[in-house]
């Protein structure tokens, strides 16, 4: 990561610890009072002494620097112009740890800044709280942007959207449109029906989404490469075949060439159909129109020959992939070295942790002592303990064992 704070989010949110759950900040255990004894002879209680307050946890502790750090460093005017990363990690790991109430006290210390006067930074606030989870934050920024004296327009309005859609909050989108026609007289553009058609994806309403296409087109817009990726994404997921080809007649029409996007759908497609040498062929056939596959094309063709136990595809696929630099990921491993063990491709199969290992892909444990398992019966006892050494190397991988260990 680019910056010391990146690095420390991080360490701080991946370290496996073996605390009990995280307690809140300050949890104070009210003293209980004692009942007086009812008996003839009326004494005086000693009070019980009140019990302790729970203590906080080393990690909170470390949360709580964490936020200390960042608000010192945002003080500084080029680390809030130039360190958008570190905004993005570090908010996205406060809100994966359920810390919300950290992300408020971030990025509410923001708005002291002249920067806020530069809707772009508030627009990059708003993003952060949407992606957050938290809806509520980023509506409210957005309503308080006058009173700070920042205008606000449709790239401030696209952010708040953007952040209705990324918290599913489908079903209020159509009165968010008309609430702020009315009150700002906004007017949409390519990137807001792009996020609306987005939206109508993600509930479930494709056809609504279709619809939108219409409505840009009557409002002076033309849809764009994203509109048609994101339609072409919704339709081959849910099945609809023959209504993406549909699509791809009308991105012909209008000029629009597709990219590794637009394929990447009709691949996974076609594997879930059980049409894998087809999906070669359209792999071929993109690169034969200068569009190269990128990791999620190849991590289908392998995904689709593994689930035919073609091993000798799924490796020749797996070699290009790494000699056109397109690396491998999770899913490339989770898919391979299952296979590579069923099939007694025991070479194969420690290349494969080892690649797992190196790029920090937590790959399931139990797959790689499977592989260790089946180093030590083919008497590759000392490739075993490399991979075990190798694994305590990476804490994820740290009960990793030879099946003589103790």
């Amino acid at each position: 990561m680019s910056s010391s704070l990146c690095r420390r989010a991080h360490c701080l949110f991946t370290t496996r610890t073996t605390n009990s759950p995280i307690k809140p900040f300050s949890v104070i255990s009210e003293p209980s009072t004692s009942k007086s004894n009812s008996s003839a002879t009326t004494t005086i209680s000693k009070p019980k002494t009140p019990k302790p307050t729970s203590p906080i946890s080393s990690r909170d502790k470390k949360i709580r620097t964490l936020v200390k750090k960042f608000k010192k460093d945002s003080q500084n005017a080029s680390f809030r112009q130039h360190n958008h990363r570190s905004y993005e990690i570090t908010v996205r790991r406060l809100a994966a740890a359920r810390k919300f109430s950290c992300v408020e006290d971030i990025l509410e210390h923001q708005k002291k800044f002249d920067d806020f006067a530069d809707e772009r930074f508030a627009v990059r606030l708003i993003s952060l709280y949407g992606k957050a989870g938290m809806l509520d934050h980023a509506r409210k920024l957005f309503d308080e942007m006058p009173q700070l004296n920042c205008e606000r327009t449709v790239m401030s309005f696209n952010a708040l959207l953007a952040a209705y859609v990324n918290c599913k909050k489908f079903e209020k989108i159509g009165e968010l449109l008309r609430e702020m026609r009315e009150k700002l007289s906004i007017k949409l553009d390519i990137v807001s029906y792009n996020t609306i058609i987005k939206g109508f994806c993600g509930a479930g309403s494709v056809d609504s989404a279709f619809e939108v296409i219409h409505k840009m087109e009557k409002d002076g817009l033309e849809p764009n490469i994203i509109s048609f990726n994101t339609l072409l994404n919704a339709f081959y997921s849910t099945g609809r075949s023959s209504d993406a080809d549909t699509l791809w007649e009308m991105m012909e029409s209008k000029d629009i060439v597709p990219n590794v996007r637009s394929y990447n759908p009709k691949l996974r497609a076609l594997v879930a159909d059980k049409r894998v040498l087809e999906a070669a062929r359209l792999v071929e056939d993109m690169e034969s129109k200068g569009v190269q596959p990128d990791t999620y094309s190849i991590n289908a063709l392998i995904k689709g020959f593994c689930r035919e136990g073609n091993l000798e595809q799924a490796k020749s696929w797996y070699g290009k992939m790494v000699g056109d630099d397109c690396g491998p990921n999770k899913a490339t491993f989770v898919s391979l070295i299952p296979l590579a063990c069923d099939k007694c491709d025991i070479d194969f199969a420690l290349e494969l942790c080892k690649g797992a290992i190196a790029r920090r892909c937590l790959v399931d444990m139990a797959k790689l002592q499977r592989v260790v398992d089946q180093l030590v019966l083919g008497l590759k006892t000392d490739e075993a303990k490399e991979l075990v050494e190798l694994g305590k190397e990476n804490n994820f991988y740290r009960t990793l064992k030879l099946p003589t260990d103790e």
